[in-house]
């Protein structure tokens, strides 16, 4: 991305420990990206790593003029970690995804072109390549938020998603933040897309999620953003109505 011209989209990418895949999945990505738009921003989110995953960062921003690295200094978790990145995007289009390479960045245009019909497009993962616990619990919590919330999402835990900048602005900052953009961009008064997406197997380093992360805290989360949803206004509330009255030609 040359000059000072400003991006049409931005890809946010939080990692956490993910030597095994950081490398391989920036080149995935910067591939893809080069071929669907001419100015792009990659902004990656170190979270803490502890593993080497912030040199390859580093080396590969330092490479690559399009790339914005934000590096927190302590392990802080994947929705402090977004927020960053979220934060720091400019353009008007915004595409969020996985540090740990399930994701598939070649399914960023299906979302791409699903989009001008939605403010944002939601991943839904076929065939996902996970361990059957992590399914399980996934496959509940989806449920249970689907029954409380009514956001219309099978799979709004599919950190694969592109959306209208807009949105961040109605962001609440919650640490399951991943699972509940679709919902409050409905309620915020967004129109909200789902698209079938390909799920990889990790081919190294370990999740950090587990039952307190896809069950426990997200089930609490709801019932907070439940009560929150229930007493707030879209936006769209705020949109100026047009004078009923017509303004009188200047005198001759």
């Amino acid at each position: 991305m040359a000059g000072d011209c400003t991006p049409l989209y931005s890809v946010v990418v939080p990692f956490f420990n993910e030597a095994a895949n950081a490398a391989s999945l920036l080149g995935e990505i910067e591939e893809v990206m080069q071929a669907i738009a001419t100015t792009f921003e990659v902004i990656l989110v170190d979270d803490g790593s502890t593993d080497g995953t912030a040199l390859i960062l580093a080396e590969h921003a330092s490479k690559h003029p399009f790339t914005k690295l934000i590096e927190l200094a302590h392990n802080r978790g994947q929705a402090v970690a977004l927020s960053a990145g979220l934060r720091a995007a400019t353009a008007p289009i915004v595409i969020t995804m996985d540090g740990d390479g399930q994701n598939d960045p070649h399914d960023i245009p299906l979302l791409l072109r699903a989009l001008p019909a939605a403010d944002m497009v939601v991943g839904m993962r076929v065939g996902r390549q996970d361990a059957w616990l992590r399914l399980a619990m996934s496959r509940l919590a989806n449920q249970l938020r689907q029954r409380i919330l009514r956001d219309g999402m099978d799979d709004s835990g599919c950190a694969l998603k592109a959306f209208r900048r807009e949105i961040i602005a109605t962001l609440l900052p919650i640490r399951t933040l991943y699972s509940f953009l679709p919902a409050m961009a409905v309620a915020a008064g967004f129109k909200v897309a789902q698209c079938p997406v390909a799920h990889r197997p990790r081919l190294g380093g370990q999740s950090s999620y587990g039952v307190a992360v896809f069950l426990w805290r997200p089930l609490l989360d709801t019932l907070g953003l439940w009560w929150y949803l229930r007493r707030s206004f879209p936006l769209t509330a705020m949109t100026a109505k047009t004078p009923a009255f017509a303004t009188p030609d200047p005198a001759p």
